[in-house]
């Protein structure tokens, strides 16, 4: 169908980042928040679990400005993909640190991040820190308590005592993680850099399987087929519709295709020395006249590259860029001060913070975004980029080819 002015009928194809948990959770994030927005904002939503095979969902009717909208909400699950990549035991992700931090040192891509911005670069060496001062601790206990061993008790059977302490102290650490994050946030980084920023065969299947159904959905009777990516769904995200358009499954008569990238960290995986693919991604997506492509982001969240264009940052901006739009969620300004506040410092759950309620949602709200009456573009087509916008190229890596 050709575009319509309002939005009656909705598909949007959520693809979370690195998270290994099932993605109901993101059902009821949507519906609790849902209902906060809409008392907030003075609208109706209405969210309803949806049952049957295929993608793991729920639909949305919505009753905003007067106009009712029906949305049906799909995530896109790789979080199996997730699970198994964190399989690794202690030992494994002692090694996988290591290697993790040769690759970005030696790369020189470590470097040229902190020049963007020192958050989410901050947050990929905590889980180093964080896993050397529990090595650290669990050596020196052992070493305390194979010393007095030896002197109290038998010369020289310190080792013995030495060793399963290590062991256990580790283990310990280790389950007390769902706190401190440092084993997740270590194979989230290490899933990205094993290959040096190249993608996995197992994610680069998955990955079919989510265009061709996005390509379904554009063959479709709806208004808008709405793709999110959010955190590290939204370099996947850029690949997906990047092959979707190149094989010309974009229908010039269907459904208007847009494209919101939220929290994102492409500049993680689009600065690392094997990433042609992703690189060359993005140049093509940035101007293709088949989508509308949003990027919102907030410098008060630490885990992103807060305002950096992720096709300018990478060195691949084409003469003609038509997108991103690069536009700021503004944490300080859409939040109250109490709530502000409350999560300033918890900062995973601000990460999440682009997928909530925000108490001023008259420049970004998700839900409006989602399931209300106008389509991507049109309502940010009066929308000037962000002034604090970062578009200087920093990576050291620009080539496209493989």
């Amino acid at each position: 169908m050709a575009n319509p002015a309002q939005v009656r009928t909705r598909r949007v194809f959520y693809i979370p980042g690195y998270d290994p948990f099932p993605p109901r959770r993101y059902r009821e994030l949507y519906r609790k928040e849902g209902e906060d927005q809409a008392d907030i904002s003075g609208y109706e939503i209405d969210v309803r679990q949806r049952t049957g095979a295929g993608n793991y969902g729920w639909n949305v009717e919505a009753r905003i400005d007067g106009k009712v909208v029906r949305t049906e909400f799909d995530v896109l699950v790789w979080s199996d993909i997730v699970r198994e990549s964190m399989e690794t035991g202690i030992a494994g992700t002692y090694w996988q640190m290591l290697r993790t931090a040769w690759i970005y040192l030696s790369s020189g891509a470590l470097r040229r991040l902190m020049w963007l911005r020192k958050g989410p670069v901050i947050a990929a060496l905590y889980p180093v820190g964080m896993l050397l001062l529990q090595g650290l601790v669990a050596i020196a206990a052992a070493w305390i308590a194979g010393a007095l061993t030896s002197r109290l008790i038998y010369p020289g059977a310190g080792w013995i005592v030495a060793l399963p302490i290590i062991v256990l102290l580790l283990r310990r650490f280790r389950s007390l993680d769902r706190r401190l994050y440092a084993y997740y946030l270590m194979h989230d980084f290490a899933y990205s850099a094993q290959l040096k920023g190249a993608n996995p065969p197992a994610l680069e299947e998955r990955m079919r399987q989510f265009e061709h159904q996005i390509a379904t959905a554009l063959r479709g009777d709806t208004d808008e087929v709405l793709v999110v990516g959010h955190s590290s769904g939204a370099h996947l995200a850029v690949s997906i519709l990047a092959d979707l358009i190149r094989e010309g499954r974009v229908p010039r008569t269907g459904p208007k295709l847009s494209f919101l990238s939220i929290g994102q960290v492409i500049p993680m995986v689009s600065f690392l020395p094997n990433a042609h693919r992703l690189r060359a991604d993005l140049h093509d997506l940035s101007q293709s006249g088949s989508l509308s492509w949003v990027d919102v982001s907030a410098p008060g969240d630490g885990c992103t590259f807060a305002l950096c264009d992720p096709v300018a940052v990478t060195g691949v901006a084409p003469e003609k860029q038509k997108w991103p739009l690069v536009i700021s969620a503004a944490f300080t300004q859409t939040l109250s001060s109490e709530r502000w506040r409350q999560l300033r410092w918890r900062f995973f759950r601000l990460h999440f913070q682009y997928l909530c309620a925000f108490d001023d949602a008259a420049n970004y709200d998700y839900f409006q975004i989602t399931a209300g009456p106008q389509t991507l573009e049109e309502r940010f087509s009066e929308r000037q980029p962000s002034k604090s916008r970062i578009d200087v190229a920093a990576s050291p890596y620009t080539s496209m080819a493989a």
